[in-house]
């Protein structure tokens, strides 16, 4: 039976007329995924860099969101050919890969995520949900369609070489990750410091110029506004672990009285 896939990242940003909000989904959790997914926003964001996920629970993640219209991406932990390979053959048909400051590097990721003679992914598409177990008509000839690649810009290096990066043939955009992009800056942990905030807006336009989306990570609402005004294409601007520890937070000082909150920190 012919199975078709979904549209990719790159077309839900051809047919956006506004930026997309997204949500990271960090807790390895595809109960947490599905909650996420059905929850309104436009994308949300399964993370394998800093949050506790393999092959297995992506793939469960995968599952557990598809039920719904949202697009899904998965950040890589890095660039290797290999771990690429593996998550694009899970079905992750978007993918964000970290630490990207040169165009070299931009060049070796979008190998790893196409077949040959573009690239050099492995073929294994009969074995793999990726191609719904050659379920889905012909995937290995049709399947650049299929993939969008982001890839993420947090070096300084990253922002000077942000023009060519964006540049590159196989790019569907750029991710701004002030986090470690201030680290970079000798300003660890200040992502509103405005030398942060000028860099991030500098990729924005030279993005741009190149024609291509660019995006950003900001939970402070005014700040996310501020970079959707200044052009942002698309925003994570929540996670899940983030907001269950605020709400439990709240729930605490709301029920708890400081006093015995102080004394259970310190055990």
């Amino acid at each position: 039976m012919p199975f078709r896939l979904t549209p990719t990242f790159r077309d839900a940003l051809g047919r956006a007329d506004r930026p997309l909000a997204g949500i990271w989904v960090c807790s390895g959790s595809p109960l947490v995924a599905e909650i996420c997914a059905g929850a309104g926003l436009d994308w949300l964001l399964i993370d394998m860099e800093h949050s506790p996920n393999g092959i297995e629970s992506v793939l469960a993640q995968l599952q557990a969101a598809a039920a719904t219209p949202v697009t899904t991406m998965v950040r890589v932990p890095t660039a290797d050919p290999v771990v690429i390979k593996q998550v694009l053959d899970l079905g992750a048909q978007n993918l964000l890969v970290p630490m990207v400051s040169s165009v070299a590097e931009a060049e070796a990721v979008v190998r790893a995520v196409h077949y040959p003679p573009r690239g050099i992914r492995g073929v294994g598409s009969a074995l793999a949900r990726s191609a719904r177990w050659n379920r889905v008509d012909d995937y290995l000839a049709e399947a650049e369609q299929h993939v969008s690649l982001v890839v993420q810009i947090e070096t300084a290096a990253g922002v000077d070489a942000a023009a060519g990066i964006a540049a590159v043939d196989g790019i569907d955009g750029v991710f701004v990750g002030p986090s470690d992009l201030a680290a970079s800056m000798g300003l660890l942990g200040q992502q509103s410091h405005p030398d942060v905030v000028a860099a991030v807006r500098r990729v924005f336009a030279d993005a741009r110029s190149a024609g291509t989306p660019a995006g950003v990570n900001a939970f402070d609402p005014a700040l996310a506004r501020g970079y959707a005004e200044a052009g942002a294409d698309f925003l994570l601007v929540g996670a899940d672990v983030a907001l269950l520890a605020r709400g439990s937070e709240a729930l605490a000082a709301a029920w708890v009285p400081e006093a015995d909150r102080t004394t259970r920190a310190g055990y």
